[in-house]
């Protein structure tokens, strides 16, 4: 197989991982609730899954490194396909063990996103494709699996129980391990060999090659603070003003397709034009209009149809965002640190969703819908202006994407 094969293959084959894990984060709280009935326990296990999945990408990545990112590929995503495997007898092994196998395929999958990430550039290289389309089709096609994985999962569940469909996501990771076995390979001398390090020297070279970059230390920042207030208004604002002001469930899924359609949407497009686009600006005016518009338009106006078209606009917007900082942490990290960077900045942007979602509860419960919707809009602005501002002396450095061919 040719240089553009091998990398649809692995592109392929992490798509289809994506698509079957948006089906099981339905399975999985689904097939708790109808075994033991309580909201508790089904928060239990969405905390027993994230968790792993964040600190992995950080902790275990050094130990990737020095096995290296291909057979550390091959290895959790069988791990992770053992694990789901498991999670279906656990009505018989009991709530106990479904955590730990929940904790198990949430710590697989956070290392093997991150390692099949760092697999993608030399192989996108070789074939000659440049780097940023490849952030950027990768964004468009993931969240549309997302879409099609959501709409599936309840299809899946009603056919074939919660079960079967934890068993289809089981299959997606097998059948992930088993083709970068077999059709995969890496150039030769993409990722250079790691030196004999001590474990906790190697995982401060993470930390240390992102905070020593001149512009991706902010960019980590204001994702930390977008996916803050996107997570709070999704998880408490949508819901609320849908329920106190249009009382119909039709609108929240209205708005929340709304801004999905517009970051696919977003994603074909930014795919076509990344390359003539100046990597830092485009990120940066992605944030603008992708994060703060949406929420000050929701709390100042009851008219749906302009919260939507606004909605939709920040969606193409934020399609920018991803891709961008995902091109950028290939070209500014060196490949024998970029597992661990990929992991920290996962890590750090992700910590952003829980905490987001308690403020967002809290700024309600304490303010009212209205002004909290609005504080937080303002405040999304301020930490997007205010970024962008403070880095104003490095946009110069930022200018073409990439340079590869198309």
């Amino acid at each position: 197989m040719g240089p553009r094969g091998r990398f649809l293959a692995l592109f392929t084959a992490d798509v289809v991982s994506v698509l079957g894990t948006r089906v099981s984060m339905l399975a999985i709280p689904w097939l708790v609730l109808v075994t033991t009935g309580s909201a508790t326990k089904m928060g239990l296990v969405a905390g027993a899954e994230m968790l792993p999945y964040v600190l992995s990408g950080v902790l275990a990545a050094p130990l990737a490194d020095r096995l290296g990112v291909w057979r550390a590929t091959i290895v959790v995503d069988a791990g992770s396909a053992l694990a789901m495997a498991g999670i279906t007898a656990s009505s018989r092994l009991g709530f106990g063990w479904l955590l730990v196998l929940v904790a198990v395929a949430g710590a697989t999958r956070g290392l093997g996103d991150r390692v099949k990430h760092v697999m993608l550039r030399p192989l996108a290289e070789e074939a000659g494709i440049a780097v940023i389309r490849v952030t950027s089709a990768y964004e468009g096609f993931s969240r549309t699996a997302m879409l099609v994985g959501s709409a599936a999962g309840g299809l899946l569940i009603a056919w074939v129980g919660p079960l079967g469909a934890i068993w289809v996501d089981a299959a997606s990771f097998a059948s992930c391990a088993l083709v970068v076995a077999t059709v995969v390979r890496l150039p030769d001398g993409a990722i250079p060999p790691q030196s004999p390090e001590k474990y906790l020297v190697a995982l401060r070279g993470g930390f240390r090659v992102l905070w020593r970059d001149d512009l991706l230390p902010s960019m980590i920042v204001m994702l930390f603070a977008l996916n803050m207030f996107n997570q709070a208004g999704v998880a408490v604002f949508i819901p609320v003003w849908v329920a106190d002001v249009l009382h119909t469930p039709e609108a929240l899924g209205l708005v929340l397709g709304a801004f999905a359609a517009g970051a696919v949407l977003g994603s074909v497009v930014f795919t076509a034009i990344a390359p003539r686009l100046p990597m830092y600006r485009t990120f940066m005016l992605g944030a603008l209009l992708g994060g703060a518009p949406r929420w000050l338009v929701l709390g100042l106006t009851h008219d749906v149809v302009l919260i939507c078209v606004v909605t939709f606009c920040s969606g193409l917007a934020m399609a920018a965002v991803n891709p961008v900082i995902g091109a950028m942490l290939y070209e500014r990290v060196p490949p024998e640190l970029q597992t661990r960077a990929f992991g920290v900045c996962t890590a750090i942007t992700f910590t952003g969703i829980p905490i987001g979602g308690v403020l967002g509860g809290l700024a309600v419960t304490g303010l009212g819908l209205t002004p909290a919707i609005l504080v937080a809009g303002v405040l999304c602005l301020l930490a997007t202006a205010a970024t962008w501002v403070w880095s104003r002396r490095h946009r110069d450095q930022a200018a073409p994407v990439v340079q590869a061919a198309s």
